[in-house]
């Protein structure tokens, strides 16, 4: 019992440090709630502070009996390992687990958003702009779509929002785009942020991205940035696979998502048949005004009777 309390005190200190002693922590996690009414994304993954205060050892045991059962258990083994050998010790440690049914997946199918949401913080901190546009979940036949303008968008130096608003515009410190927010075994977000720079508002680095959106709904991409997202998308997976736990964690979660490791794979002959056309129909059936949430945080300037601090100071 001393052991739990321990390291419920560790979590509740974890989000005091992750959360609520930080700006971005904060926009993040009212961002989330509002973009999510009904599904259960809309909680917090460290928890609420009153739920952290009050759940009991019995709560906690509950849970782990309830989840962590072989039925809902993937086990990865790599490496030079034998599996005559391998086999005898998994058995011996995992064995012990008490079988019990998997765990109900069921859970609250998230309604269509049809208007903007908004979320402004105001803060003595780093202004930023974020928004996030609903799409579905990993199992969606444009999953590798959404990947391609991912990368299309953020991928380095050479990605259409740091060159638009770093580069050229020179109105953000950093700005990109990515999907899987706040998860993405259910559907989730895919997000657009970008840091303005002092002098520029966030408004200017928000006009700048839709800007971009606009232009990935009307306009082809080229066939060279076709050609690169494809040749990108091979090589993070030859990355991935470098080292035993690269290739374990992608092995395991394949599993894990598909019930077939072999997915690993062929999602990269998934993405490699995305077309032009594809990321038009994508960008215009997602990233529209209806299905955006908006957070912001704005700085607030010093209060009363403290030192000033520059605009855009991070904290």
């Amino acid at each position: 019992m001393r052991q739990f309390y321990k390291e419920r005190n560790v979590v509740i200190e974890e989000r005091r440090m992750r959360t609520d002693s930080n700006p971005i922590g904060r926009l993040l996690e009212q961002f989330t709630e509002e973009a999510f009414a009904a599904h259960p994304y809309h909680r917090p993954t460290i928890g609420w502070m009153a739920d952290l205060n009050s759940f009991s050892a019995t709560d906690a045991q509950k849970f782990f009996d309830t989840y962590y059962v072989p039925s809902n258990m993937v086990v990865t083994v790599v490496g030079d390992v034998k599996t005559a050998e391998a086999m005898p010790v998994i058995e011996k440690y995992f064995s012990r687990i008490p079988a019990r049914p998997k765990p109900d997946e069921f859970t609250t199918t998230e309604p269509p958003q049809n208007s903007e949401r908004r979320v402004v913080l105001h803060e003595q901190a780093q202004p930023l702009y974020l928004e996030g546009y609903h799409r579905p979940d990993y199992r969606s036949p444009d999953d590798q779509v959404y990947d391609a303008i991912a990368d299309l968008m953020s991928n380095g130096r050479t990605s259409r929002l740091y060159r638009a608003l770093v580069r050229d515009k020179q109105i953000a410190s950093d700005s990109a785009g990515f999907t899987g927010l706040p998860g993405n075994k259910y559907p989730h977000l895919f997000a657009f942020y970008a840091f303005p720079l002092p002098g520029h508002k966030t408004q200017e680095v928000a006009d700048a991205i839709h800007g971009e959106i606009e232009r990935l709904k009307k306009e082809d991409i080229s066939d060279d940035e076709l050609k690169m997202i494809k040749t990108r998308a091979k090589a993070n997976l030859i990355r991935s696979l470098g080292s035993n736990e690269g290739l374990a964690f992608a092995l395991g979660l394949n599993q894990a998502r598909y019930d077939d490791w072999r997915e690993l794979f062929r999602g990269v002959d998934r993405i490699d048949k995305v077309t032009k056309a594809d990321i038009r129909r994508v960008a215009n059936q997602t990233f529209v005004p209806g299905n955006r949430t908006v957070g912001v945080i704005e700085f607030a300037g010093p209060p009363p009777g403290a030192a000033t601090a520059p605009q855009g100071g991070a904290q």
